[in-house]
């Protein structure tokens, strides 16, 4: 009976995108590069993604209705078979399985033994920091320990690359490794067995030779001339694969001006050097007073020539395309996004974008700890409907600050492979003057200043810029820390996975962003099992909030967890662990970087953010369990 391998849409994205390795019922594959996907594609519109990456567009992989109308000959997304090097595993013979040898449907099988079992493929790949990806050449590990002359005179040496009579062999009387060998049973010039053999005790590693530099779907005319050493690693090995993914949710265009930009506005308005500067205008002195109102209300130049340009009556100058600080025309996602969270008057529902005021439920509420955390709480908003765009734009290998390579190794397409994803999720917004003077705290100043020492010297501090910004602010760390504890306590409360929700982090003082957004994320049916929004509501909302503190602040790896100066990649993260806010990487915008849960509950080095809500909610059960 033929067999059918299928992956899902969404998995042709992330996890098993361009240049990714699969898996499946004992086989191995790789992603091939999009220049060669069929010419049948389903497009995603995503205007803002699209300016962001320079692109004209999104295509998804071809999708079938189900399995009863599925047609055999599809055309769909290609994966090619790797490693080609395969055993089998009863006579233990290696076979280099070529392309042309590929019957659809039917797996590689043994043709030297009788029952034909099926043929396994090796477990180790070359890889290199250019991307590059490549088999193990097992005829020469089974010679590297002969002298040159002794490896020529092997008979096979001529065609090592499809060596017929290799065999990979497991020993009786050794574990690990060691156990494991290549031998070679060809025969030498006069006709001697040539017996070479040596086992994998010290396959891993940089001892691959140079790489080839290309990747398993390209032809061999393409591979490039890469001078990296190659690395032996095993074909599933976490550093195989880094892709390089952007996503955006779907937020309708509006007229309206931010919020943070009215009251900004009315800074200036209300300022008293403004008149003075009116009547100055034109003179070297107006620049003085243009510097004085700048720095006192942090109005950018742009806002303050629109204000000028509405009292003088003047032309009004023509916006430009948001962007990051320090970042020449490069569009921030999460600009728009907070801004449509934190409007003034939400826009119109849509199919992929509808959003609803909400709260806890707390108005008015004077008991212990209700009316505490509600002082430190801005608002919540509830978002019915959500659609998200990822998009892949490449993968590294090795590390992951290797060369990117593009999903188009052809150079020639300008488009990307993405995915759409329908949910729904909750923004959680921090009271902004209570956040204000908790992050001018001079003891919390000093404790993020560290931090940013860390990132700074960090091979992943270019990476993360695009969600912190220009510099690490500490209303990022500690919303980022708090979006992290509250996903792991609604996959309690909601019955979700923790793999199937997302984060979104809005900490940009730049832009005046103080809010999170927890959305499910998941492509199949564990996204779209409804009910976070139902969390979202009053009365559920305060409850899961007061214990999400209440079990913020303890951790069984504590008291080394709580008192940790450094840990994670680069040292990146401080009161955080596996055990207490740690979540599965596909979750995280950072990586799982960045986090600091003293920032929320507080420790004996800095005060949290939220340390009076757990001291009030501790004393109002301490009261109750006295009676």
């Amino acid at each position: 009976m033929k067999r059918t391998l299928r992956v899902r849409q969404a998995q042709t994205v992330l996890p098993f995108g361009v240049g990714a390795v699969l898996d499946v019922q004992g086989e191995s594959f790789v992603a091939a590069g999009i220049e060669n996907w069929p010419r049948l594609k389903t497009p995603v519109p995503a205007e803002r993604l699209a300016a962001r990456l320079g692109v004209t567009g999104f295509f998804a992989a071809p999708h079938t209705l189900n399995d009863r109308y599925d047609m055999p000959d599809r055309p769909g997304v290609p994966y090619v078979r790797f490693p080609g090097w395969l055993f089998c595993g009863s006579c233990r013979a290696m076979v280099r399985f070529m392309r042309e040898n590929e019957k659809p449907g039917e797996p590689p099988v043994c043709r030297s033994c009788a029952a034909g079992p099926r043929l396994a493929p090796m477990r180790f790949v070359r890889i290199c920091p250019d991307g590059h990806l490549d088999d193990v050449d097992w005829w020469y590990w089974a010679h590297s320990k002969l002298t040159p002359e002794l490896r020529d005179s092997c008979t096979e040496s001529q065609h090592a690359w499809k060596a017929r009579r290799l065999s990979f062999r497991v020993a009786d009387r050794a574990s690990g490794l060691q156990a494991l060998s290549v031998s070679c049973g060809a025969t030498r010039e006069g006709g001697k067995p040539c017996r070479a053999e040596r086992d994998l005790l010290n396959v891993l590693g940089p001892q691959g030779g140079r790489c080839s530099g290309r990747n398993p779907w390209q032809h061999w005319q393409a591979r490039a001339s890469c001078g990296q050493q190659a690395h032996i690693v095993q074909r599933t090995a976490g550093n195989v694969y880094f892709p390089v993914v952007y996503s955006a949710l779907d937020i309708p265009q509006t007229t309206e001006a931010p919020r943070a930009e009215h009251t900004m506005a009315e800074a200036v308005l209300g300022h008293g050097y403004w008149p003075i500067l009116l009547d100055a205008l034109g003179t070297p002195r107006a620049d003085v007073f243009r510097g004085m109102i700048e720095e006192d209300t942090g109005a950018p130049d742009s806002l303050i020539d629109q204000l000028v340009a509405e009292a003088t009556g003047a032309p009004t100058p023509s916006p430009t395309a948001p962007s990051e600080p320090g970042s020449s025309g490069r569009i921030d996602l999460s600009r728009d996004e907070w801004y449509a969270f934190d409007a003034t008057r939400f826009p119109e529902p849509t199919k992929e974008f509808a959003i609803r005021r909400s709260g806890l439920g707390l108005d008015g509420e004077q008991e212990e700890p209700w009316a505490v955390l509600d002082a430190h709480i801005g608002g919540v908003v509830l978002a019915d409907r959500l659609r998200e765009v990822r998009a892949l734009t490449g993968f590294r290998r090795h590390s992951p600050d290797g060369t990117v390579v593009p999903a188009d190794t052809s150079g020639r397409l300008r488009w990307l492979p993405a995915t759409e994803v329908y949910g729904e999720g909750i923004v959680l917004t921090l009271d902004e003057q209570r956040l204000t003077t908790w992050e001018n705290d001079p003891q919390v100043q000093a404790h993020v200043r560290g931090v940013r020492a860390d990132l700074d010297a960090s091979f992943r501090a270019e990476q993360l810029t695009e969600a912190v910004g220009d510099e690490l602010s500490p209303r990022f760390l500690l919303l980022h820390t708090v979006a992290h504890l509250l996903i792991r306590q609604l996959s309690f409360d909601s019955g979700y996975t923790t793999a199937s929700l997302r984060e979104r982090v809005y900490g940009r003082p730049e832009y005046g962003q103080h809010g999170l957004l927890i959305y499910t994320a998941a492509g199949d049916a564990e996204g779209t099992l409804g009910g976070l929004v139902r969390q979202g509501e009053a009365p559920h909302f305060a409850e899961t909030l007061i214990r999400m503190l209440e079990v913020a602040a303890w951790c069984s790896a504590d008291p080394l967890c709580a008192e940790h100066t450094g840990q994670g990649f680069g040292n990146l993260n401080r009161a955080a662990c596996h055990a207490c806010t740690l979540l599965p990487e596909t979750s995280c915008e950072t990586g799982n970087t960045l986090l600091d849960r003293a920032l929320v509950v507080g420790s004996a080095r800095v005060p949290g953010y939220f340390t009076d809500v757990l001291t009030a909610s501790r004393e109002c059960a301490a009261a109750t369990a006295l009676g």
